[in-house]
């Protein structure tokens, strides 16, 4: 079920959606609480926003927050799927709207979660170290997508991070398209909600063992032309860095021209 919480003062949600969307003046929120997640247990989306601008913006939270609760910003994952209630022309339209869309949003974040759920058999077997749940908001790897939600299964040995993301949409076109993500610091790939985890997997590993050899290849070749140095650690596990030569220095310059070149004229 959907359950409306106020985030300020002792109005119902009904009254504050009345706010938002015939008080051009007003600023309000909408909360709505889904429980039950296998692998999040709970979120809490908040949907915030005036009727001038058209949109509700919604932002989702880790764990059942209730009325009155104070949120803090790096609490609230910005998610592009909002609120569009500018068509209603009366409370009754407003509120009709507002049920369609936000079943839309709690439809997709149940069936992210329960994917993600699944997710987890195979990153186990792969993961030495174990596989741990992130709620974080920001995480340490870039994404080619808008997270659903501040959730995500880490296989740090691996440094291998999967979580939901979405494409940015309103959310009166319906629920949004969806996907699992793969990332690892220097390369990522997003999978359909409905692909077989294990085979995501293997498909994942074997386009990050060609990425490395791929990079591999290429810092050889720059070494051997005395544009990188390449220092090497006796430590468990290995680490190796690199830096640029006096040769390579120089090439900077040159690079920022053509960066100059290809924004006045290309």
């Amino acid at each position: 079920m959907l359950d409306e919480d106020p985030t300020h003062g002792e109005q119902d949600g009904e009254e504050l959606l009345r706010r938002a969307l015939l008080d051009e003046s007003s600023s309000v929120a909408v909360s709505l609480k889904i429980s039950g997640l296998p692998v999040s247990e709970a979120v809490t989306v908040i949907f915030h926003g005036r009727r001038d601008l058209g949109t509700l913006q919604t932002y989702v939270a880790y764990g059942s927050m209730g009325a009155g609760s104070r949120v803090a910003a790096s609490e609230l994952l910005r998610v592009p799927c909002d609120l569009d209630l500018a068509e209603a022309d009366d409370r009754s339209e407003a509120e009709r709207l507002y049920a369609e869309q936000a079943k839309a949003l709690r439809d997709a974040l149940v069936g992210a979660d329960t994917v993600l759920d699944v997710w987890r058999e195979p990153l186990d077997e792969l993961s030495d170290g174990g596989v741990t749940i992130n709620h974080s908001v920001e995480l340490s790897i870039r994404l080619p997508a808008a997270r659903l939600m501040p959730t995500a299964l880490v296989a740090a040995d691996r440094q291998l991070v999967v979580t939901p993301v979405c494409s940015a949409r309103t959310l009166a076109e319906g629920r949004p398209p969806m996907g699992i993500a793969c990332a690892q610091p220097d390369l990522t790939r997003v999978y359909p909600l409905a692909d077989d985890p294990e085979r995501c997997v293997e498909d994942f590993l074997q386009l990050a063992a060609q990425h490395a050899k791929t990079l591999s290849e290429r810092l050889r070749s720059l070494e051997q032309e005395h544009i990188l140095s390449r220092q090497a650690y006796a430590e468990i596990p290995p680490r190796v860095e690199y830096s640029l030569t006096e040769k390579g220095r120089a090439l900077l310059s040159l690079i920022e021209s053509m960066r100059e070149y290809g924004q006045r004229w290309l």
